[in-house]
């Protein structure tokens, strides 16, 4: 189980998260959703290193997950970032095996249960054809599935994914998604950000949504012109509500941070929401 107790971080003084404490449930898929800047990016980055927590502590069955080595946490957590501003000129199964360095000595030797782990997560993403054809010369949506593969072979029981459905087509999203519902089979945990509403609700066994705090004021300041000096950074992120798809869409919360509506379809294959 993995656990955030009072997570706080800021930066350069400025309040980025605030007071965050949130149970991700083992072998679920978890969605974290909320506006831009409320700092989703930011909470699962306490994972990785990339965002320092400045107050609070993160447990990973009952471990404090804060206090053991990077490569350890790789070795627990595996985690796709939103943005890569750098693409290699490398080979496909290179850069898959970028997964197992945490796994390897400092010979980097590859053992033989490496390269099955490696090729386990390509087939599984489809991408096998192009073990030998270099990054940087395939489109956004193969290369997602490239960077994707590279998190599999990982081999984490914790993955996390921030926007990762970004740079694929719709038939693209619909594998995705079916590969992410046969990890959760494979016994999984999922940490998903999305900005798909309907599809979150879909295929979620919780949603995380997050909002900034005072936000509803500062849209009121901003709109009535009496607070020029009020501004969206002025407002850490905070937990909205976690609960359920169903639970968060019959509380209002979505419909409140996103200022949306919603409806819901049925058919042979279940329910289906849109959102407008």
């Amino acid at each position: 189980m993995l656990e955030f107790r009072n997570v706080s971080v800021s930066c350069q003084h400025m309040p980025i998260l605030n007071d965050i404490s949130l149970t991700f449930r083992d072998g679920e898929i978890t969605t974290i959703l909320g506006p831009n800047g409320c700092g989703k990016t930011t909470l699962v980055q306490c994972l990785n290193g990339a965002s320092t927590v400045t107050a609070g502590q993160i447990f990973l069955n009952g471990q404090d997950f804060l206090k053991i080595s990077p490569k350890e946490r790789a070795r627990e957590i595996s985690l796709l970032p939103q943005v890569r501003t750098i693409i290699p000129a490398i080979p496909v199964k290179m850069l898959v095996e970028h997964g197992r360095f945490p796994y390897l000595g400092f010979s980097r030797r590859k053992s033989k249960e490496d390269t099955e782990i490696v090729n386990r997560a390509m087939e599984f993403t489809h991408i096998s054809q192009y073990a030998d054809q270099y990054v940087d010369t395939l489109s956004g949506g193969i290369r997602q599935r490239v960077f994707f593969a590279m998190v599999l072979a990982q081999d984490c029981d914790y993955i996390v994914l921030d926007e990762p459905t970004t740079y694929l087509d719709l038939t693209g999203q619909r594998e995705f998604y079916a590969m992410i519902k046969e990890l959760k089979k494979q016994g999984k945990t999922i940490i998903l950000i999305l900005h798909d509403l309907s599809q979150a609700v879909r295929i979620s066994d919780t949603l995380v949504v997050m909002n900034r705090a005072g936000s509803r004021s500062l849209d009121k300041a901003a709109h009535a012109g009496t607070d020029s000096d009020v501004k969206a950074t002025d407002f850490p992120g905070s937990i909205a509500m976690v609960g359920t798809p169903q639970e968060c869409l019959q509380s209002h919360v979505i419909e409140d941070v996103f200022q949306t509506s919603w409806k819901r379809f049925t058919d042979e294959d279940g329910e289906y929401y849109f959102f407008e």
